[in-house]
């Protein structure tokens, strides 16, 4: 049976978290693979609205199991203080399940991660400030501190005190920053083990136990391609693999399973923090774009940056993923524009790229080339079919499937889960 990875096809915030919720209606499975609560998702069920930082979005689907993979950093104060705001809404949070193989991200990281921020100074990367960087950093040089070291108090002790020998020296010396203390952190550890054990499991064990029984699963990639950490507008970009490639590995799936990579790209095109940005619009056409497209984040609240749908990108994510599927989403905030510009190609010092360029340096200084799609004025937020469209919206649909390289299966013309048009159906 199906393994289906969901992935974002720009800088993130396209809505994944919608379309998860909307396959976990019938899946049985929604993992969450790499990233941490530092990738948020916003999902509209009944006219209610949910902001998930950590959970999977299939987490308010009945009758899926919600995965959080070995690829994912957990905050575990961030983790259940989403639990504990759901389940006061009503939502059942029973089923969840961690690796044990996660690691987590400790209350150093987040130190780090701001007083690194502050000393890039202009050079900054625009981070959470959650410690996901920092805590990446540890897992690859091997000083990390899993989910499963929290049930052995001698060995949770022995890993905080090798990761705090050397952050210490810069805290004290670099940073002019007071020393944190190892029992601190070990104190707040352990105060979490007993309330998460019954989660944690070799969730690769369960996955692939899953699959041979004919179940569904579902891998809903954080953050977006623009920002992985090899594929993306590096050093601007997360610090783990969000694109399909990552998911397998963060989940602990074979690439083999999977039968379907959907990517999800916004009508247009927004990024959060710095690093460049090619459609970028500076004037009140921004503005707008902002505001009625609501875009915030829903971590931070930071005014997200916007331009126009930009189909170089688009065709980038689709070959780096192999996507088998776009779901375009907010095609409704682009009611009203007269005219709507499309990103085809990039000119650099005078010469016109179809494709994304290989040098960083070039992609800074990439100037978009556009083509232009007459608007429409009707509401198509009630649509449910393809036809019930304008024939504008329509044409602008077929456009940006032609220029982005994959067919564009759903059609999203709202927040709320059944504001959806389904041209392909993604689980057949």
């Amino acid at each position: 049976m199906p393994a289906l990875v969901v992935v974002g096809a720009q800088w993130g915030d396209e809505g994944k978290g919608k379309t998860t919720d909307i396959l976990g209606t019938r899946v049985d499975y929604v993992v969450k693979p790499n990233g941490g609560n530092n990738a948020g998702h916003t999902v509209v069920v009944g006219g209610e609205k949910y902001e998930l930082k950590l959970l999977p979005a299939g987490i308010l689907s009945p009758n899926v199991t919600p995965v959080i993979g070995n690829g994912v950093v957990v905050n575990l104060e961030a983790l259940f203080e989403e639990i504990e705001m759901l389940e006061s809404r009503g939502a059942d949070t029973s089923a969840l399940r961690i690796s044990a193989n996660a690691h987590v991200v400790a209350p150093y990281h987040q130190t780090m991660d701001k007083v690194t921020e502050r000393f890039l100074g202009k050079r900054a990367i625009g981070t959470t400030g959650r410690g996901i960087g920092p805590a990446y950093a540890d897992k690859v040089s091997r000083i990390g501190i899993r989910i499963q070291d929290l049930f052995d108090e001698s060995i949770l002790r022995q890993k905080v005190e090798g990761a705090l020998r050397q952050k210490n020296e810069l805290l004290l010396k670099v940073y002019n920053r007071r020393a944190v203390e190892v029992e601190e952190t070990v104190e707040y550890f352990l105060q979490y083990a007993e309330r998460l054990r019954p989660m944690v499991c070799d969730t690769s064990l369960l996955l692939g136990e899953a699959l041979d029984a004919g179940e569904v699963v579902v891998m809903e990639g954080g953050q977006a391609t623009m920002l992985d950490v090899d594929h993306g507008t590096y050093p601007f970009v997360t610090s783990s693999n969000p694109s399909a490639g990552g998911a397998v590995i963060g989940a602990g799936i074979g690439p083999t399973r999977i039968t379907r990579v959907i990517g999800i790209v916004k009508a247009y095109t927004t990024r959060v923090g710095a690093g460049p940005f090619p459609t970028e619009l500076f004037d009140e056409m921004g503005v707008r774009l902002q505001k009625t497209g609501g875009e915030y984040g829903v971590n931070t609240g930071r005014p997200r940056r916007c331009g126009w749908y930009d189909a170089v990108i688009a065709r980038y994510a689709a070959r780096v993923n192999g996507f088998t599927d776009y779901v375009l989403t907010k095609l409704d905030v682009l009611t009203g524009i007269e005219e709507i510009p499309v990103c085809v190609a990039y000119e650099i010092d005078g010469v016109r790229h179809d494709e994304m360029p290989a040098s960083q340096s070039d992609f800074h200084h990439a100037k978009p080339i556009f083509e232009t799609f007459p608007g429409w004025d009707e509401d198509i937020s009630v649509a449910r079919s393809f036809e019930e469209l304008p024939e504008n919206a329509q044409n602008y649909v077929l456009a940006l499937e032609r220029l982005s390289g994959c067919r564009i299966s759903v059609i999203g013309v709202g927040p709320d889960r059944e504001q959806s048009i389904v041209r392909h159906e993604l689980l057949d």
